[in-house]
């Protein structure tokens, strides 16, 4: 597992386009795997500068996201659909017929099969992370047992608590979601997870420090992966005593 410690949260960004530009150059036809929440908010400013400024391509790419909240339509301004519409796929030359989200309406069953069908047929080259507060990954909650695919997932309360932010009121979070599965994530040629805030800080400890493979933390997974980066603050290194 390849690890950066960085000043501040603007160089993970750059470091993490950097990765996604490196893939991307390389192969302009790939797939690429995203994440929302917080934690990418800087990437996609970055990706969608080098667009404008730099000339990087996004004509050819598609993508797969890890997740979407069940009950929101696209045009719901939580919803994930909407977020990544808005702060990554409006402002770059992406074709949006090519970049997918899991319907959030409708018939959960239905589209949860559409949803692991895509991911069959998706090669995804890099896969996009962050992390949550209790070591979740997309919607994959902390459990004696994780889902090898696709599923719904009912979220756990400290994540309810650590999303209201982004809604009215606590209330209004949505209780379940359509998440990716451990294996598909874990299928991805490369992962890049980034993480900062002290709040991540028993996660980050369980993946850094502890030598722990386990499902109570589903982030400590990416241990296994042949190809994994993960960019974490100096100031959070510092405060989970991780060495290098």
């Amino acid at each position: 597992m390849q690890v950066f410690v960085v000043d501040s949260y603007e160089e993970q960004c750059a470091i993490g386009a950097d990765l996604i530009e490196a893939v991307v150059r390389s192969q302009p036809d790939c797939c690429l795997g995203l994440a929302t929440g917080s934690s990418p908010v800087g990437i996609y400013q970055e990706l969608a500068r080098r667009f404008r400024e730099e000339g990087l391509d996004f004509s050819q790419v598609s993508t797969v996201n890890l997740d979407e909240y069940v009950g929101l339509a696209p045009d719901h301004e939580q919803s994930y659909r909407y977020f990544m519409d808005s702060n990554l796929f409006d402002h770059i030359n992406i074709d949006k017929a090519h970049t997918y989200v899991a319907k959030g309406l409708g018939d959960v069953e239905k589209n949860l099969e559409e949803f692991r069908a895509v991911l069959r047929d998706s090669h995804v080259a890099l896969q996009l992370l962050g992390v949550g507060p209790d070591g979740h990954i997309a919607f994959n909650e902390p459990a004696d047992e994780l889902h090898a695919s696709a599923h719904m997932e009912y979220i756990d309360e400290s994540t309810i608590d650590a999303n209201a932010r982004f809604f009215a009121s606590r209330d209004e979070v949505p209780r379940t979601a359509l998440t990716m599965g451990i294996g598909e994530i874990m299928r991805a040629k490369k992962l890049v997870t980034i993480i900062s805030g002290s709040n991540k800080a028993e996660a980050a400890r369980k993946l850094l420090v502890e030598d722990v493979i386990t499902p109570r933390c589903p982030v400590t997974l990416m241990k296994a992966h042949p190809d994994s980066t993960v960019i974490i603050t100096k100031a959070l290194a510092e405060q989970i005593g991780y060495k290098g």
